[in-house]
């Protein structure tokens, strides 16, 4: 469409140039005394236009005749910079290519490269970017090749160059710290890692990146309070997925309870965690575990045990296997282990779920186990017989073996306690 448009006017150029010039009859005269110059009107227009052509090339020609110097200048400077670009590509490609020495080589010379075009007036408008980026490579590749003292030398360098600019290259500056924090956690350099996430700003340290780097170097360090602290940052962030997240906290609050070593700091650790965290069983468990190991108050363990006890006797429970067996060996050892336990709530506790649920074996021996411990040797062994039946680990059935031995004993029954021995020697 454009090309007709410009066809039809020309078309209607050249009509009316014809119709102006064909039958033009004006004449321009030019008195130069004594002489008198006749000229057509036609003549005259096309010598201007011809004039008007000649001296607009003349003045565009001495135009680039004196700006070739400038050209020459922004062509040096063009190509410089493609030198520059295609190097720092040469080197990002090196290094995704493991050619740590050929990417480091290529990264000095960038920086060679935008050196000398400082020192020629010719210095890129962001001449300070590219080469704390080069820096940078070349710092990541000395760390690849194990040259501690480069790496250090380029990051300074980098960290230099970034000192007190713009907004861009703040960005730039921001990335070699998180790089040389990592950098630090390589190395095994947790108090050098720490020290540089802490020099981060605010906005910075929030960031997905640097969360997940401080939990890995939280976590090495063994301070498991920051890094599940680190951890909720990141549940809320979305860094990872809900089961990841739930697997994580649960590591670090089970390590943080196992490292307490004493009953006061327990419940300290125990009243840090968030309702979520108690929530989980193998926390709760734990928590109940280490309690009964400082020989604390196991009445305060129990109430810490009961969502995992609701859990347990909840119609079509999913608690595991191994948690449910857990949770009844701690009961049992802490009654074991405190005078007047099991107290007249969890009695009826235990003999509420018994009678929910007369198949269940676990219910059914630790309500065996209850009953013995409050001198109920009748109804103790009636509850351990009947465990016996349904009861597939081992390590239980020798415990319910030994429990009858011992009502035997108690009851001068020699006979039946042999053979109860004998039965739990052989489980």
């Amino acid at each position: 469409m454009r090309h007709l448009l410009w066809f039809l006017a020309l078309f209607a150029l050249a009509v009316g140039v014809a119709l102006f010039a064909g039958n033009n009859q004006g004449t321009v005269t030019l008195f130069w005394p004594p002489y008198r110059l006749d000229f057509s009107l036609n003549l005259v227009l096309l010598v201007l236009f011809a004039a008007f052509v000649l001296l607009y090339a003349a003045l565009r020609g001495l135009a680039m005749l004196l700006g070739l110097p400038d050209e020459a200048r922004r062509w040096r400077r063009r190509h410089q910079e493609r030198m520059q670009l295609q190097g720092l590509l040469d080197a990002m490609s090196h290094l995704t290519a493991g050619r740590f020495i050929r990417a480091r080589k290529a990264a000095e010379n960038v920086v060679v490269q935008t050196e000398a075009l400082a020192r020629g007036e010719q210095a890129l408008g962001h001449g300070t970017r590219l080469m704390a980026l080069a820096h940078l490579l070349a710092a990541e590749c000395a760390h690849a090749l194990q040259d501690r003292a480069g790496r250090d030398e380029h990051a300074r360098a980098a960290l230099a160059l970034t000192q007190g600019k713009g907004r861009e290259t703040q960005e730039v500056r921001e990335g070699v710290q998180l790089r040389v924090a990592r950098w630090a956690f390589d190395d095994r350099d947790v108090q050098a890692a720490l020290q540089r996430l802490d020099e981060l700003p605010q906005g910075v340290a929030r960031r997905t990146l640097a969360l997940r780097l401080r939990l890995r170097v939280t976590r090495l360090a063994g301070q498991f309070l920051a890094a599940l602290e680190t951890v909720r940052l990141l549940g809320k962030h979305r860094a990872f997925s809900e089961s990841a997240t739930r697997s994580i906290v649960r590591g670090l609050a089970i390590e943080l309870l196992r490292g307490t070593h004493d009953p006061a700091q327990l419940r300290k650790v125990w009243e840090q965690l968030e309702a979520a965290e108690r929530g989980m069983p193998e926390v709760a468990l734990q928590a109940g575990e280490r309690m009964l190991a400082l020989g604390g108050d196991f009445a305060l363990a129990q109430q810490w045990l009961l969502p995992v006890w609701d859990q347990l006797v909840r119609p079509g429970s999913t608690l595991p296997q191994e948690l449910r067996l857990r949770l009844v060996l701690l009961l049992e050892r802490g009654f074991h282990h405190t005078p007047g336990q099991p107290d007249a709530a969890w009695l009826a506790r235990i003999e509420a779920a018994q009678l929910g649920n007369p198949r269940e074996p676990l219910l059914q021996y630790l309500a065996g186990v209850a009953c013995m411990h409050l001198q109920l040797w009748g109804k103790a062994q009636q509850l351990l017989r009947q465990a016996l039946t349904q009861l597939k680990d081992e390590a239980l059935r020798r415990r319910a073996w030994a429990a009858l031995a011992r009502l035997a004993e108690q009851r001068e029954d020699a006979a039946a306690a042999l053979e109860a021995w004998r039965e739990a020697a052989r489980d």
